[in-house]
């Protein structure tokens, strides 16, 4: 549990204070009990600041980097690798990197002895497994943007290293550090829906996520990347192992890529979006709708800083990238729906369903107990206590508490940040709940799920 909750707060986290009546306060309490022993820690109290140096200035990097930028008394960026001239160039200024310590690819960073205190590796997945083997051998600490890498293999090099060198590692299961998980997590482990049965989860990617990432995008083609099931759901993965607290023992999956194929492309269809399309207009995936004209999910281009030369860099952007060309006529092999079952010790079950065909994103979760259930959908959630049959609802846009509220993925994304900054300062790795050790076995699970999806069997988990 992350340090950052006063007593009042801990209280209102538990659900103790408004509507306290409709929670079973004595198997709450001891609950309570431990998250207060843990509360006085403050990353004001840590030793020192630290500084660290990104591998890869794109949209992660920014995001980490950000934490910086608003806490400089904790952590100061110091170097980039960043091949992009542009992105360097901006990174570099935004946090004022002498020109002597940027770079354009991660190897040149340890060409030099050790100089900061760790590394934030958000480069491309295939790039994982190299800059955090070496930044691990030269005793830099490290934050590694999920995946770990795009094989087991190498997933269990990384670990081993760890083991070996005794370094921190903390991965971005940043949604181990959102409101609602943890909130989740503390009613479940609190015994207020009794013994554990069941639970089913919906990570619903939203049909244009899905066409920007999974077919324009980077992770279009698994082989040259990581299997969507890595790539987008290791984080889903994760916080099932996470909320369930055992360990997975098998699994089977089904699914494969059913829309964004060459057969299904409308007739008149062109090879990008602004080559005349026929459909253009009225297709829900236009590079020209989506990109150009709703100026959305463009973070991917590196657009001028004068705002009204936006359109021309735009449309240049769609002749030239995949960004501008037909969802049917690219070189994808993503699955758009995976469904799974999941077996846990103690004959704890899970489904874990990932669509692509919705008109919204955000997970939904449902967790079945032997004395109560909870129904949520990552901003709020209704608690039902069989006991009483009473319902209460807990909101994170009313109820959440702490800080970094405003940060992605929940407020998770600001409060990894937080405590892998407190865990390298004071060297503790028990700060973190998303180490090497803990997030390992979700990538497991996702190996296992991928191979049961392309053989149509039921896979062991070997941890």
């Amino acid at each position: 549990m992350s340090n950052y909750f006063t007593r009042r707060e801990a209280l209102k986290l538990m659900g103790l204070t408004a509507g306290a009546a409709a929670f079973p306060f004595d198997q709450l309490k001891s609950q309570v009990d431990h998250m207060l022993l843990e509360a006085p820690n403050q990353i004001s109290n840590n030793p020192r600041s630290i500084t660290a140096i990104t591998l890869g200035a794109g949209a992660r990097g920014n995001t980490y980097g950000n934490y910086a930028l608003k806490n400089p008394d904790q952590i100061k960026i110091i170097g980039v690798a960043e091949p992009i001239p542009l992105r360097n160039e901006r990174y570099s200024t935004k946090h004022q990197i002498p020109e002597s310590n940027r770079v354009t690819t991660w190897e040149h960073i340890f060409e030099r002895p050790k100089w900061a205190d760790a590394v934030i590796i958000t480069t491309p997945d295939d790039l994982h497994y190299g800059p955090c083997m070496k930044a691990l051998e030269m005793g830099y600490d490290v934050l590694l943007e999920k995946p770990i890498a795009p094989t087991e293999k190498e997933c269990r090099d990384i670990l081993a290293m760890v083991q070996k060198t005794g370094r921190i590692v903390a991965v971005c299961h940043v949604l181990r550090y959102a409101p609602y998980f943890i909130k989740l997590k503390s009613m479940i482990e609190s015994g207020a829906i009794g013994s554990l049965v069941s639970i089913q989860h919906f990570e619903p990617i939203e049909h244009v996520h899905m066409a920007h990432s999974f077919v324009r995008g980077n992770w279009h083609n698994s082989k040259k990347t990581t299997p969507i099931i890595l790539a987008k759901s290791c984080h889903d993965l994760d916080i099932l192992r996470w909320l369930i607290g055992k360990n997975a023992k098998s699994i089977a999956a089904f699914g494969g890529l059913k829309w964004f194929r060459k057969e299904n492309a409308p007739e008149g269809s062109t090879s990008r979006c602004a080559d005349g399309c026929a459909v253009e207009n009225e297709c829900p995936y236009s590079a020209l709708k989506i990109y150009h004209r709703k100026r959305i999910w463009t973070y991917v281009f590196d657009l001028p800083d004068n705002k009204e030369e936006h359109g021309d860099a735009i449309l240049q952007y769609l002749k030239t990238t995949n960004y501008g060309r037909c969802v049917y006529k690219m070189e994808n092999d993503q699955p758009d729906h995976i469904v799974s079952s999941i077996l846990f010790d103690d004959g704890i079950t899970a489904g874990f369903n990932m669509e692509a065909f919705t008109s919204y994103g955000g997970r939904r979760t449902r967790v079945m107990g032997s004395m109560g259930d909870i129904v949520g959908d990552m901003s709020k959630f209704t608690y039902t206590d069989f006991r009483s049959g009473i319902s209460t609802d807990w909101d994170v846009n009313i109820d959440e508490v702490g800080i970094y509220k405003n940060s992605g993925h929940g407020g998770g994304d600001f409060r990894l940040m937080h405590d892998w900054v407190a865990a390298v300062s004071s060297q503790d790795s028990s700060l973190l709940t998303s180490t090497i050790e803990a997030s390992i076995e979700s990538h497991l699970m996702g190996f296992a799920a991928e191979k049961s999806r392309l053989y149509k069997t039921i896979e062991d988990i070997k941890l």
